[in-house]
């Protein structure tokens, strides 16, 4: 059994994570951002607003405060949303350690700057020390984790040492890790899919059939594929759980956050409508501005991933954008 980690941000991943990672460790310290909810944790044993009707274990502390939640951790495994992982990773910079290992378990790339999440973890805490960081995704329903049905998930670095070792610290009866070396290509894979998803609850709100979702979620595949491997990630990599898995998981599942996006805009309801009806964030509207400004660096043809933003921020209907998909000329595959 691990010592102690720190798991920053208690959402529904974060507090399915803490849940099934109890037996591994001694210490595991959550930290939300919210106190009253922290207090409410404490008293109660539920997170009863991200992860409703699953008690934490007995040795899952929750904290509000970072320098507690870091104090004496040998993993700082990331949970927070994509749009605050910057200002999250550089107010825990003081309570840092080189000896710590990091792990970022959040799918999405940062808006500006174009980064993925353990590319902005490690240039945060480069201000103080080279730091070991990995990344963890695939296919993961947070209610099903916590449930403790068996899941299996990637663990990627170039530093293959580092991702064993997380390897052996987090694998368990339930929740299997794979490791990989192919981080550019896991977090690619983790965040273009939520996009993918948001036209996967499209096609189901508009009541399209099995026909429209497979050949989504095939071409879909292939347009991520294309963009990770400008980037310098390998193909094999979205062959596997964080890209195909994922994908399949989030456009398929009633669970996916983006999916369900997707049918309420087929439905005619504004984004900015169902966005404030959500309790979490959904990746994928978060993740669409810097995917597409990726596709234009590297030169990459995203028709899927253009056609999703012109609906989610240009307004287009989303009937005309499948239109536009159809309509495009004719190729190869």
């Amino acid at each position: 059994m691990a010592g102690s980690i720190a798991i920053i941000g208690a959402g529904s991943w974060g507090t399915a994570l803490a849940i099934v990672l109890a037996p591994r460790f001694q210490v595991i310290r959550l930290w939300a951002y919210e106190s009253d909810l922290v207090e409410r944790m404490r008293r109660t044993r539920i997170n009863d607003i991200f992860l409703p009707g699953f008690s934490l274990p007995a040795n899952v502390e929750p904290v509000a405060d970072l320098r507690s939640a870091l104090s004496g951790a040998e993993i700082v495994l990331g949970v927070m949303p994509s749009r605050h992982a910057r200002k999250l990773y550089s107010a825990m910079l003081s309570h840092l350690q080189p000896e710590m290992r990091f792990v970022s378990a959040t799918k999405g790339l940062e808006h500006g700057t174009l980064l993925r999440m353990s590319e902005v973890a490690r240039q945060v805490i480069g201000e103080k020390f080279i730091p070991g960081v990995a990344a963890l995704s695939g296919p993961t329903f947070a209610r099903e984790v916590a449930r403790g049905e068996p899941t299996a998930v990637v663990i990627s670095s170039e530093d293959q040492a580092l991702a064993a070792c997380i390897q052996q610290d987090f694998s368990g009866p339930t929740f299997r890790l794979y490791t990989n070396d192919d981080p550019a290509g896991v977090e690619i894979g983790a965040a273009l899919k939520n996009i993918i998803a948001i036209g996967a609850g499209i096609c189901q709100g508009l009541g399209l059939g099995n026909n429209s979702l497979a050949a989504l979620i095939t071409r879909g595949l292939a347009e991520i594929t294309r963009l990770a491997v400008a980037m310098g990630g390998q193909e094999r990599t979205l062959s596997g759980l964080a890209g195909l898995g994922d994908l399949v998981l989030t456009c398929t599942g009633d669970l996916s956050r983006n999916r369900s996006v997707g049918v309420e805009l087929a439905k005619g309801r504004k984004l900015e409508e169902i966005l404030a009806s959500m309790v979490m964030i959904a990746e994928g509207v978060e993740s669409i501005s810097a995917a597409v400004e990726l596709a234009r660096k590297f030169h990459v043809d995203m028709p899927i991933t253009e056609q999703m933003d012109a609906i989610l921020r240009g307004g287009r209907a989303p009937r005309e954008a499948i239109r536009e998909l159809m309509e495009r000329t004719l190729k190869n595959e």
